[in-house]
């Protein structure tokens, strides 16, 4: 491996971060398409796509460690010299995916009306919302499965697989998606249709990947036990982020339909730009992985160091851009004269939180590299505890609306700040060896 000292060379870190970036940028990217083809028919449907994508987008945060569990274990494999059992990872994890996103798809079907109305309250938007929701939960299976798929490429430190099976799935669809929603007169279930689509394309990349390896496929419960004890702390993790970002959906429905609108589109942008920093940091995992698989922690420390640096000037730089356009792109996503005039007050505390952003998610992969789920799981419930959620329920109580739903978002990211800068400091994370 490049290096110089215990620096890794800039040309290896974008050789594994572009084409991250590309996976990381390719479904929120389809999603911004999505929500402006479904923008312009008008307020209901926009604020349907809000509940609806919310819901779908959390079943698969909850369940990150399909992809990121499963880079941190096949990284150390990796990085010891034992690639065969690397992809033996992605293999259980598959088998995971299948039969999580099996069941997601019954339970999902059954409470589709009960969330919905959670959400938003019972009426058009949760009507809208529920449609929408029924037809992409069948996604839910391959959703996981392309996670899985990155997540045990990217431990073998192949990220341009990846990159192409994800932008033909999502290509294809962006151009469905208007044709269905707009052209066949389906509506708001043609952006579901479309969802699904570009799924399906995706997974059947991965599946066949992985039948290319020729190593076992029959499922083994021993590897796939191990996953989850890891996926355990994750998916507490993912846990809280759940409760913020389907809390500010909730609160942002009850407000108005306006206020949904406005928060769907600064959300989706948050998400993508959030995908867009976080490419460093799934190249920062695959190395740090990698490094301590193979008893280098002085390496693996100053990967940290410079994927930190790397992050505050990347976000930073996105900050300025989209302060630059903060009169012209949020009219791209919608005409809605009462959605737009909402969109100031979420769209300053998007922006100014992007280096802060930049940071955080970069040293979330090196931990996460690490394998240290267990601290990022309590650093991210006290987080959600102490910052977000008691903001945001205080801006439902007080009527403060986006503006009182960001400032929550941006007091969850500081501490998040505090406490990944002081855990990466301490260097207690950078435990060696093919497995931890």
């Amino acid at each position: 491996m490049s290096q110089v000292g215990d620096r890794v060379s800039p040309g290896k870190l974008a050789k594994l971060a572009v084409p991250a970036l590309g996976v990381l940028a390719a479904e929120p990217l389809y999603l911004l398409v999505d929500t402006a083809v479904v923008g312009h028919l008008g307020g209901v449907p926009l604020a349907g796509l809000a509940i609806g994508a919310i819901v779908l987008a959390q079943v698969s945060t909850q369940l990150t460690f399909l992809s990121y569990g499963t880079t941190a274990r096949a990284s150390r494999l990796y990085g010891a010299g034992r690639r065969a059992e690397a992809v033996a990872e992605g293999v259980q994890a598959t088998w995971l995916a299948l039969a999580v996103g099996a069941v997601l798809v019954v339970v999902g079907q059954l409470l589709a009306v009960p969330i919905a109305n959670a959400l938003a309250g019972p009426g058009e938007v949760a009507d809208a919302a529920v449609g929408w929701l029924r037809i992409a939960l069948f996604g839910a299976p391959l959703i996981l499965v392309t996670m899985a798929g990155n997540g045990w490429m990217r431990g073998v430190q192949d990220t341009f697989r990846p990159l192409r099976y994800v932008l033909v799935g999502n290509g294809i669809s962006a151009v469905l998606c208007p044709l269905l929603v707009h052209g066949a007169g389906w509506g708001l279930n043609g952006s579901a249709v479309a969802n699904v689509v570009a799924q399906t394309i995706s997974a059947g990349f991965f599946f066949h990947a992985l039948a290319r390896e020729r190593v076992p496929l029959r499922p083994e419960p021993a590897v796939m036990r191990a996953q989850l004890r890891m996926g355990r702390d994750l998916i507490l993790r993912s846990l809280a982020f759940q409760a913020c970002f389907l809390s500010a959906a909730a609160v942002a429905a009850r407000h108005s339909v306006a206020a949904a609108g406005a928060h769907q589109i600064v959300l989706q942008l948050w998400t993508f730009l959030s995908l867009v920093l976080d490419s460093l940091a799934i190249a920062a995992q695959a190395l740090v992985g990698a490094a301590l698989g193979r008893s280098d922690a002085r390496q693996a420390r100053g990967v940290a160091r410079q994927v930190a640096l790397y992050g505050f000037v990347f976000g930073a730089v996105l900050a300025l851009g989209f302060a630059a356009v903060s009169q012209v792109l949020p009219r791209v996503f919608t005409p809605d004269a009462a959605v737009l005039a909402e969109v100031p007050g979420a769209w300053w505390f998007f922006v100014a939180l992007q280096p802060v952003a930049g940071v955080v998610f970069a040293l979330d992969g090196v931990l996460l590299g690490a394998g240290d789920a267990a601290f990022l799981r309590t650093a991210t419930l006290i987080s959600a505890l102490v910052g977000f959620l008691p903001l945001i329920w205080t801006s439902m109580a007080m009527g403060w609306g986006l503006r009182g739903i960001w400032t929550g978002l941006a007091a969850f990211m500081l501490l998040r700040l505090a406490a990944v800068l002081g855990r990466v400091r301490s260097g207690r994370w950078a435990i060696t060896g093919a497995t931890r």
